[in-house]
C-alpha cells in the first residue's frame, strides 16, 4: 500500500466519524430531553462512551492486528490532550468563558480523571517491579475498579444536585420518539465504529512510509482523529445551547479513555502493555494531568473575563498543548 492510498484510506475513514459524530450530539440532547437524565450526564456517560469507541477500536485492532502498542497508547494519551485542547476550542466559540457558564460538578469527573492518569503513570514506572497478572499488569484491574467506582459515585452525585432548567423532562413526550432517537443514535454510533476499525491499518502505514515514530504518530496524528467525534460532538452541542453536555462529554471521554487502555492490556497477549511501551509517553501523561489541573482551576474558579479571545484558563491548556506538540516533534521518530 502506497503512502498516497493510506493517506487517502485515512481521510475517508476521518469523514465518515466527522459525519457521524455531528450527528450524535443531536440525538443526545433529545435523549436528554425525553428521558430527564440531565445533559451533563448524558455526555459524561451516554455520549463519552460513544464518541470513545473510536479509541476502543483503534486501540484494540492496533495491538491485536498491528502488534503496535506504542501506537494504542499513543492514541489514548493524545486523545485525552486534544480532548481537553477542545476546550479551548469552545471557548471560542461563546461570548463569556465557557467554564463560568457550565457545573461545578464537572470538577467530580476532572478529578477522577487525573487520579486515573496517575495510576496508569504509576504502573508504567513500576512495569518491571510489580508482578503481572497473567499476561496483564496487575495496575490493569485497580484501573478497571476505579473507573466502575468513578462512574458510580459520579451517578449519585449528580443525582443529588438541582438539574438545570434545561434539564428537566418535559410534562409529555411519545414514547415512540425515544425508540427512533435511540435508533437513530446506535446507527451513527455504529458508523463511527466501522471507521474506527481501519484507522490503525492507515495510521500504520503513514508512520511506516513517512519516517514518524509511532509515539508521535499514535499521540498526535491518529488521535486527532479519534478524537474527531468528540470535537465535531463538542462544537454541535454548544450551537445548541447545551454546555454542560459538551464538557461532560470531554471530562467522561478522558475517564473512559484510560479504561479502554486497561482492554488494550488484556488484548495485549505478548505481555503487559504498560511494560511495552515507550517510557516518553509519560511526558504525556503529565501534561494531560496538568490540562486537567488548570480545567478544574477554571471550573472552580469560573472566570468572567477573556484575554486574547480565551478565558486565562483555556488559554493556558492552548499553551500546555504547544509545549507538548514540540516536545513530540523534537523527539518524532526516536519512539
Amino acid at each position: 500500500m502506497t503512502l498516497i492510498h493510506s493517506i487517502l484510506g485515512y481521510l475517508v475513514c476521518s469523514a465518515a466519524i466527522i459525519y457521524a459524530g455531528s450527528r450524535l450530539s443531536f440525538y443526545g440532547d433529545r435523549i436528554a430531553e425525553i428521558t430527564g437524565m440531565g445533559k451533563a450526564w448524558i455526555g459524561l456517560i451516554l455520549m463519552a462512551s460513544i464518541t470513545s469507541l473510536p479509541e476502543l477500536m483503534t486501540g484494540v485492532s492496533a495491538v491485536v492486528f498491528v502488534d503496535e502498542p506504542d501506537l494504542a497508547a499513543g492514541d489514548i494519551f493524545g486523545s485525552c490532550v486534544f480532548n481537553l485542547l477542545i476546550l479551548a476550542v469552545l471557548d471560542g466559540f461563546v461570548k463569556k468563558p465557557l467554564t463560568a457558564q457550565v457545573r461545578t460538578t464537572h470538577v467530580f469527573a476532572g478529578a477522577f480523571g487525573i487520579i486515573l492518569l496517575t495510576l496508569t503513570a504509576i504502573g508504567i514506572i513500576l512495569a518491571g517491579r510489580i508482578p503481572a497478572i497473567g499476561w496483564i499488569s496487575s495496575m490493569t484491574p485497580v484501573i478497571f475498579g476505579v473507573y466502575l467506582a468513578a462512574i458510580w459515585l459520579i451517578y449519585h452525585f449528580e443525582n443529588k444536585q438541582p438539574k438545570p432548567a434545561g434539564d428537566l423532562i418535559p410534562e409529555e413526550h411519545d414514547p415512540r420518539a425515544l425508540r427512533r432517537t435511540l435508533t437513530l443514535y446506535g446507527f451513527n454510533a455504529l458508523i463511527v465504529v466501522a471507521a474506527a476499525v481501519f484507522l490503525p491499518f492507515f495510521g500504520d502505514h503513514i508512520a511506516e512510509e513517512s519516517g514518524l515514530g509511532m509515539t508521535f504518530m499514535g499521540t498526535m496524528f491518529l488521535a486527532l482523529s479519534t478524537s474527531l467525534p468528540e470535537l465535531v460532538v463538542a462544537i454541535s452541542a454548544v450551537r445548541l445551547g447545551a454546555l454542560d453536555m459538551a464538557v461532560g462529554n470531554i471530562f467522561g471521554s478522558n475517564i473512559f479513555n484510560i479504561f479502554i487502555l486497561g482492554i488494550d492490556d488484556v488484548f495485549y497477549r505478548k505481555g503487559s502493555l504498560l511494560s511495552n511501551i515507550n517510557p516518553s509517553h509519560l511526558f504525556t501523561i503529565l501534561v494531560v494531568i496538568l490540562m486537567t489541573a488548570v480545567a478544574i482551576l477554571g471550573l472552580l474558579y469560573k472566570p468572567q473575563k477573556k484575554r486574547l479571545l480565551l478565558a486565562p484558563d483555556t488559554l493556558m491548556i492552548v499553551v500546555l498543548y504547544i509545549l507538548l506538540l514540540g516536545f513530540l516533534v523534537m523527539t518524532a521518530g526516536k519512539g
